[in-house]
């Protein structure tokens, strides 16, 4: 059965947090992982990593790169369950 965008996004937050220790409510839909949550390439890549592990997704490389926002994240996630 797929998630919901919210089941998504808390999952997101999960990992987020897990590794760059920012808070689960600073993840939001239009925030930036570059701009607005500090994330670097190196934790994106964990990030991107452990979101295929824990909602049996693949996200190739050259994907990742159009994933700006954690919106883009969720919504590249709920079509890849389908």
């Amino acid at each position: 059965m797929a998630l919901s965008n919210d089941e998504i996004l808390a999952g997101l937050a999960e990992l987020i947090t897990d590794e760059t220790g920012i808070a689960a409510e600073e993840v939001a839909l239009e925030k930036s992982f570059t701009d607005d949550l500090d994330i670097d390439s190196i934790s994106m890549m964990t990030i991107v990593v452990n979101a295929e592990e824990k909602f049996g997704v693949t996200i190739p490389d050259d994907e990742v790169k159009n994933l700006k926002t954690v919106g883009d994240a969720v919504t590249f996630i709920t079509n890849a369950q389908d």
